[in-house]
C-alpha cells in the first residue's frame, strides 16, 4: 500500500470534535471549562494527530494507540492553554551565567525585599522625612559607593562620585556616550570593538549615540602613543570596552587603565570603561586570574565605568554608571534616562543583592556560590541522584566535566565539575534531551558525544530530589520511539 494510502486510511479514523465532545471523558471536561476552549483543545489535538499522519510518523498499531490517548492529548493541551508561558526550569547546563535561562539566579533576600515592595506601595520617589518628591536612585547609590569603599578600603566617595541605574549595561552605554560625546570623537582600541549577543556591536552603538568612532592602535596591540597621538579638541571620550565573550593571547598588549587615566587627565578628556561584568571580588581563588573588576577599574581612576548588575555582581538585569559627580549629573539631565529606567522590583533585588555584599553575606548570592562549589561535593550529589534510577530504560554514569560562567564574562575560565551521563533504550539524545524540556519543570542540559550531560554545578541542591524523581518517572522512562518498520 502506498503512503498515501496509509494516509487517507488513517484520517477516516479520526473522529470530529462533536464525536469528542459526546465522550464521557471529554464531556467531564465541560463542567470545569467553557465549550469553546475544550473545543480549540480538540481541534489542536486533532490537528497535531494529522500532521503526524502527514509527515509518515504512523503505522496502523502506532496510530490506534495515539487515538487511544487522545484523550489525554486533549487534557495536556488545556493544561498547557493554562500555564505561564514565562517558566521555573532547571538549569543543568553547567553555563551559570546562562543569557537565554535568564542570567544570575536572585539571592532569597532579593527575592523576599521584591514581594515585600511589591505586594503593596513603597517609597519609590517619595522622601519619607521631607513628604517631596524624591530620586528612585536614592535607594542605592549609596550602597553601589558603599561596596566600592568597603571592597577598596578607601574612604566611601559621596563627595567626589555618583551612581545611577538604568535598565541594562548596553542601556548605560549609549547614554553615557550620547550624553557626553555627541558630536564628538570616542577614541576605542580596534581591539575592543566588539559585538556580543543579540548584535550589540560597539560600533553601532557609537554611530547611533551620535558620537564619532576613532580607531587606535590595531587588532592585538595598542600602545599608550596611540591615544595620545589620536587626541585632538574634538576628542570627546577615551572608551574602554570589556572584550566580553572572547579574548585574545600572544603578542598582544594595551595600556593599563591607570595609564589611560593619567593620559585623560594630562588632556582635559574623560575615560569611560565599559567593565561589563559587575565583577567587585576577585577570582584567584578559582584559578581566574584575567577578569579585571569593577573595583579595579574606579581603584586605578575611571572617570565613569558601566557594569551590569545580573552579571558577576548577582543580581537583576539592570546597567549600572558609576562615576565623577559632574559626569553623572550630566547623564541624569539627559532626556533618554527615562526611557530606561528601572521599576521598583528591579531596586528592590538590587538593594538587597548590595546589601548581601556590604553586609559580608555574598555567600548567600547563587551566582556566586556555584562559582565556589567544589567538584567533590557535585560528585557526590551526582552518585546519590545516579543511585535513585533503575536502570530499566534509563542508564546513568557520572562522568567528570567542566562549567563554564558565561554571561559574556570569563571567556576562558573552566570550573572542574561533575555531570550525570544520560543514555536512553530507544531514544536518541536529541529525543532524550527533549523529552527533558518537556518535562514539568523542564530540565536544560546539553549534548556531549552521543549521551545527555546535566551539570549539578548549575542546579540547587535543594533540587537533587525532584531531579532524581522526574528522571525515574514517566516523563523519561516510559516514552519510546516510534518503529516505522512494523508497516
Amino acid at each position: 500500500m502506498k503512503n498515501d494510502e496509509y494516509s487517507n486510511e488513517f484520517y477516516r479514523l479520526l473522529p470530529s470534535v462533536n464525536d469528542l465532545l459526546l465522550t464521557p471523558g471529554v464531556k467531564a471536561l465541560l463542567c470545569f471549562h467553557s465549550h469553546d476552549t475544550v473545543a480549540s483543545s480538540i481541534r489542536d489535538a486533532l490537528s497535531r494527530i494529522r500532521e503526524e499522519i502527514s509527515d509518515g510518523q504512523h503505522t496502523r498499531t502506532s496510530i490506534k494507540e495515539r487515538l487511544a490517548s487522545l484523550e489525554d492529548g486533549i487534557v495536556d493541551g488545556l493544561v498547557r492553554k493554562g500555564r505561564y508561558s514565562l517558566r521555573p526550569v532547571i538549569n543543568a547546563t553547567g553555563v551559570i551565567l546562562h543569557t537565554n535561562l535568564g542570567r544570575a539566579s536572585l539571592s532569597q533576600t532579593a527575592l523576599d525585599h521584591i514581594v515585600e515592595v511589591a505586594k503593596g506601595y513603597c517609597n519609590l520617589e517619595f522622601d519619607l522625612t521631607s513628604g517631596e518628591r524624591s530620586s528612585r536612585d536614592v535607594h542605592v547609590e549609596s550602597l553601589i559607593l558603599r561596596v566600592l569603599a568597603k571592597k577598596t578600603g578607601a574612604n566611601e566617595p559621596s563627595n567626589t562620585h555618583r551612581a545611577l541605574v538604568v535598565n541594562n549595561c548596553a542601556a548605560a552605554t549609549f547614554i553615557a556616550l550620547n550624553t557626553l560625546a555627541e558630536g564628538k570623537e570616542v577614541l576605542i582600541s580596534r581591539g575592543e570593538l566588539i559585538e556580543i549577543g543579540g548584535g550589540f556591536r560597539i560600533p553601532e552603538i557609537l554611530r547611533k549615540s551620535g558620537a564619532t568612532l576613532r580607531e587606535v592602535g590595531t587588532t592585538n596591540r595598542t600602545s599608550l602613543s596611540d591615544y595620545e597621538r589620536a587626541i585632538s579638541p574634538d576628542t570627546g571620550l577615551i572608551l574602554r570596552v570589556h572584550q566580553s565573550n572572547f579574548s585574545m593571547h600572544g603578542f598582544v598588549t594595551r595600556p593599563q587603565i591607570s595609564e589611560l587615566a593619567a593620559l585623560g587627565k594630562r588632556s582635559n578628556v574623560s575615560v569611560f570603561e565599559d567593565q561589563g561584568t559587575g565583577l567587585i571580588f576577585s577570582l584567584e581563588a578559582h584559578g581566574i586570574l584575567c577578569e579585571q573588576s569593577l573595583l579595579e577599574g574606579y581603584r586605578q581612576g575611571s572617570d565613569l565605568l558601566a557594569a551590569s548588575g545580573d552579571k558577576l555582581l548577582g543580581g537583576p538585569q539592570c546597567g549600572l554608571l558609576i562615576g565623577r559627580k559632574d559626569l553623572i549629573e550630566r547623564i541624569r539631565q539627559n532626556p533618554l534616562l527615562r526611557t530606561y529606567r528601572v521599576d521598583k522590583l528591579t531596586y528592590a533585588a538590587l538593594e538587597a543583592t548590595l546589601l548581601d555584599h556590604v553586609s559580608g553575606a555574598a555567600d548567600s548570592i547563587p551566582t556566586l556560590r556555584m562559582i565556589g562549589l567544589d567538584a567533590d561535593e557535585i560528585k557526590i550529589r551526582c552518585h546519590w541522584i545516579a543511585s535513585k534510577i533503575p536502570a530499566e530504560n534509563l542508564f546513568v554514569d557520572v562522568v567528570p566535566t567542566v562549567s563554564v560562567i558565561g554571561g559574556g564574562t570569563t571567556p576562558d575560565a573552566r570550573l572542574s565539575s561533575y555531570a550525570l551521563s544520560l543514555r536512553h533504550a530507544t531514544l536518541t539524545a536529541d529525543e532524550l534531551l527533549s523529552t527533558l524540556r518537556q518535562s514539568t519543570p523542564p530540565v536544560i542540559g546539553r549534548i556531549s558525544e552521543g549521551n545527555v550531560l546535566l551539570d549539578l554545578r548549575t542546579v540547587d541542591a535543594d533540587l537533587d530530589t525532584s531531579l532524581a524523581t522526574l528522571l525515574r518517572g514517566h516523563h523519561v522512562a516510559m516514552r519510546t520511539s516510534v518503529q516505522m518498520s512494523d508497516r
